[in-house]
Protein backbone atom coordinates (compact mmCIF):
# COMPACT_ATOMS: atom_id res chain seq x y z
CA UNK A 1 0.00 0.00 0.00
CA UNK A 2 1.37 3.72 -0.63
CA UNK A 3 2.15 6.20 1.50
CA UNK A 4 -1.00 7.90 0.68
CA UNK A 5 -3.27 5.40 0.22
CA UNK A 6 -2.23 4.30 4.13
CA UNK A 7 -2.63 7.57 5.35
CA UNK A 8 -5.93 8.05 3.98
CA UNK A 9 -6.89 4.87 5.69
CA UNK A 10 -4.93 5.03 8.77
CA UNK A 11 -7.64 7.12 10.82
CA UNK A 12 -10.29 4.94 10.02
CA UNK A 13 -10.22 2.22 12.93
CA UNK A 14 -11.68 -1.30 11.93
CA UNK A 15 -11.25 -3.27 9.35
CA UNK A 16 -14.43 -3.71 7.69
CA UNK A 17 -14.68 0.21 7.13
CA UNK A 18 -11.32 -0.15 5.51
CA UNK A 19 -12.22 -3.21 3.48
CA UNK A 20 -15.73 -1.39 2.12
CA UNK A 21 -13.72 1.91 1.50
CA UNK A 22 -11.23 0.01 -0.63
CA UNK A 23 -13.86 -1.70 -2.13
CA UNK A 24 -15.26 1.23 -3.25
CA UNK A 25 -12.37 2.28 -4.62
CA UNK A 26 -11.33 -0.52 -6.27
CA UNK A 27 -15.02 -1.11 -8.18
CA UNK A 28 -16.31 -4.45 -6.40
CA UNK A 29 -20.29 -5.19 -7.30
CA UNK A 30 -22.39 -3.14 -5.90
CA UNK A 31 -24.43 -6.17 -4.22
CA UNK A 32 -21.39 -7.20 -2.19
CA UNK A 33 -20.61 -3.53 -1.34
CA UNK A 34 -24.31 -3.22 -0.16
CA UNK A 35 -23.29 -6.61 2.19
CA UNK A 36 -19.78 -5.06 3.08
CA UNK A 37 -21.57 -1.71 4.36
CA UNK A 38 -24.44 -3.24 5.93
CA UNK A 39 -22.25 -5.69 7.99
CA UNK A 40 -19.84 -2.43 8.81
CA UNK A 41 -23.05 -0.77 10.37
CA UNK A 42 -24.84 -3.70 11.74
CA UNK A 43 -21.73 -4.39 13.59
CA UNK A 44 -19.77 -1.64 14.94
CA UNK A 45 -20.24 -0.85 18.92
CA UNK A 46 -18.78 1.58 20.29
CA UNK A 47 -16.57 0.71 23.33
CA UNK A 48 -17.14 2.28 26.84
CA UNK A 49 -15.67 5.42 27.31
CA UNK A 50 -14.79 6.29 23.48
CA UNK A 51 -15.75 9.24 22.01
CA UNK A 52 -19.35 9.60 20.74
CA UNK A 53 -18.70 12.45 18.63
CA UNK A 54 -16.47 10.02 16.62
CA UNK A 55 -18.70 7.02 16.79
CA UNK A 56 -21.52 9.43 15.66
CA UNK A 57 -19.53 10.38 12.64
CA UNK A 58 -18.76 6.99 12.16
CA UNK A 59 -22.09 5.89 12.09
CA UNK A 60 -23.28 8.50 10.29
CA UNK A 61 -20.73 8.04 7.35
CA UNK A 62 -22.15 4.35 7.02
CA UNK A 63 -25.88 5.81 6.79
CA UNK A 64 -25.15 7.87 4.12
CA UNK A 65 -22.88 5.03 2.40
CA UNK A 66 -25.94 2.64 2.73
CA UNK A 67 -28.29 5.38 1.63
CA UNK A 68 -26.37 5.75 -1.71
CA UNK A 69 -26.54 1.83 -2.24
CA UNK A 70 -30.20 2.31 -1.65
CA UNK A 71 -30.28 -0.74 0.51
CA UNK A 72 -33.87 0.34 1.43
CA UNK A 73 -33.38 0.82 5.06
CA UNK A 74 -36.38 3.01 6.84
CA UNK A 75 -35.18 5.99 9.45
CA UNK A 76 -36.45 3.67 12.17
CA UNK A 77 -33.88 1.17 11.48
CA UNK A 78 -31.00 3.72 11.18
CA UNK A 79 -31.77 5.01 14.59
CA UNK A 80 -32.60 1.94 16.24
CA UNK A 81 -29.13 0.31 15.52
CA UNK A 82 -27.31 3.68 15.72
CA UNK A 83 -28.65 3.05 19.76
CA UNK A 84 -28.24 -0.32 19.44
CA UNK A 85 -24.42 0.44 19.17
CA UNK A 86 -23.73 2.44 22.40
CA UNK A 87 -22.36 0.90 25.66
CA UNK A 88 -24.59 0.23 28.48
CA UNK A 89 -23.72 3.58 30.07
CA UNK A 90 -25.91 5.11 27.57
CA UNK A 91 -29.20 2.91 28.17
CA UNK A 92 -30.55 6.19 30.59
CA UNK A 93 -30.36 8.51 27.73
CA UNK A 94 -31.97 5.20 25.33
CA UNK A 95 -34.61 4.95 27.61
CA UNK A 96 -35.39 8.51 27.81
CA UNK A 97 -35.32 8.96 24.02
CA UNK A 98 -37.70 6.47 23.68
CA UNK A 99 -39.86 7.16 26.56
CA UNK A 100 -40.05 11.14 25.45
CA UNK A 101 -40.86 10.78 21.56
CA UNK A 102 -37.73 12.34 20.86
CA UNK A 103 -37.41 9.95 17.85
CA UNK A 104 -39.48 13.12 16.26
CA UNK A 105 -36.63 15.17 16.01
CA UNK A 106 -33.97 12.72 14.80
CA UNK A 107 -33.71 12.23 10.99
CA UNK A 108 -30.68 10.34 9.77
CA UNK A 109 -32.01 10.71 5.62
CA UNK A 110 -33.20 13.76 3.48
Amino acid sequence: MTNEIHKQYDRLDDVPLIMFCMKEVYVVPDRHIRYAATKAFYGTKMAEGSSVQSHGVKMLFLVEKLEDLKAGLKNDTYIDVILQSLPPSYDPFIVNYNMNGLENGLYMNG
